[in-house]
C-alpha cells in the first residue's frame, strides 16, 4: 500500500495537467472566436473624359423597365466550414478527456479516502479488542486471586475448627475418664427413675440398658430399650417415664454433652 504522502504528489500533479489541458483548450477557443480578415478588393483603371466627345458614339440606353423588388431571401447563420467542424469535434473530445480525467481524479481521491478511513477503523477496532483482551484478562487474574485467597481463607477456618473440634474432643475424654459424667448419668437415671410408674408385672431386680437420643436444653426425640429383664409392660412403662422425664438435666460440663446417651436403669 502506498504511503498517504506519495497519493496526494499524484493528484496533484493530476490536477496541474488538468488546468494544462483546461488552458490550451480556452487558448483554441479564443482564436477560434478572433474575426477573419477582411477579403481583398480588386482595383479598377479608369479615365475620365468629356460626355460631348462622345455623344454621338454613345446611344442612349433605353429606359428601364423597373421590376417590383424580390423579396429578400431569409439571411441564416452561416454554415460551419469543414475546419470549424474539425474544431469543435477536436475541442469536444478535449472536453470529453479533460472530464473523465477530473472524474477519474476523483474517483482515486475519493478510494484513496475510502482506503484510509478502513486503516483507521482497523485500527481502532484493533486497538479496542486488543483493551477487551487486556480488562478480560486482568479480571480473570483478579478472579484467580480473590480465589486464591478465598481458598487460602477457608483452609485456614476448616484447619482452626479442626483444631477446636480436636481441642473439645479431648476435653470431652477427660471429663467423661473422670466421676463427672457417672455423676450427670446418675441425675439422669434418677429422674428417669422418679417418673417411671411401675407396672404390676414388675417383679425386683430390673435391669435395662437405654438408648436415649436428645437435642441440646435436654429434650429426648427417641428412646430405645435395649438388654432388659422386664416384660413388655415393663419396657413401655420405662420409655415413657424416659419421655416424661425429659428436658434431662444438664451436664455440669458442657463438653459431656453428648446426644446419644446409653443409661443403665436400675430403679431397686
Amino acid at each position: 500500500m502506498q504511503r498517504l504522502s506519495d497519493r496526494w504528489v499524484s493528484i496533484t500533479l493530476s490536477v496541474l495537467l488538468h488546468a494544462a489541458l483546461l488552458g490550451a483548450l480556452v487558448y483554441g477557443w479564443l482564436l477560434f472566436r478572433r474575426p477573419p480578415r477582411p477579403a481583398p478588393t480588386l482595383a479598377i483603371e479608369a479615365r475620365v473624359v468629356d460626355a460631348r466627345s462622345v455623344r454621338g458614339a454613345v446611344q442612349p440606353a433605353p429606359p428601364e423597365v423597373t421590376q417590383p423588388p424580390a423579396p429578400p431571401e431569409p439571411v441564416g447563420p452561416p454554415q460551419p466550414t469543414s475546419e470549424e467542424l474539425a474544431q469543435r469535434e477536436q475541442q469536444r473530445q478535449q472536453e470529453e478527456a479533460v472530464a473523465a480525467e477530473q472524474q477519474r481524479v476523483a474517483q482515486q481521491a475519493a478510494e484513496a479516502a475510502a482506503a484510509e478511513a478502513a486503516r483507521r477503523e482497523a485500527e481502532q477496532r484493533a486497538a479496542a479488542e486488543r483493551k477487551a483482551r487486556e480488562a478480560a484478562e486482568a479480571q480473570k487474574r483478579a478472579a484467580e486471586e480473590q480465589q486464591r485467597q478465598a481458598e487460602v481463607k477457608n483452609q485456614s477456618e476448616r484447619e482452626q475448627d479442626l483444631q477446636r473440634d480436636l481441642a473439645a474432643e479431648e476435653q470431652g475424654k477427660r471429663a467423661r475418664a473422670g466421676p463427672a459424667l457417672a455423676s450427670w448419668q446418675a441425675q439422669i437415671a434418677a429422674r428417669i427413675n422418679r417418673e417411671w410408674q411401675r407396672p404390676p408385672t414388675a417383679r425386683p431386680g430390673i435391669e435395662c440398658m437405654l438408648n436415649v437420643t436428645q437435642v441440646p436444653g435436654g429434650e429426648v426425640t427417641e428412646v430405645s430399650i435395649g438388654e432388659c429383664n422386664g416384660d413388655q409392660a415393663v419396657r413401655e412403662s420405662i420409655e415413657a417415664a424416659v419421655y416424661r422425664a425429659s428436658p434431662l438435666p444438664a451436664p455440669p460440663d458442657p463438653a459431656l454433652f453428648d446426644r446419644h446417651l446409653r443409661i443403665d436403669f436400675k430403679p431397686d
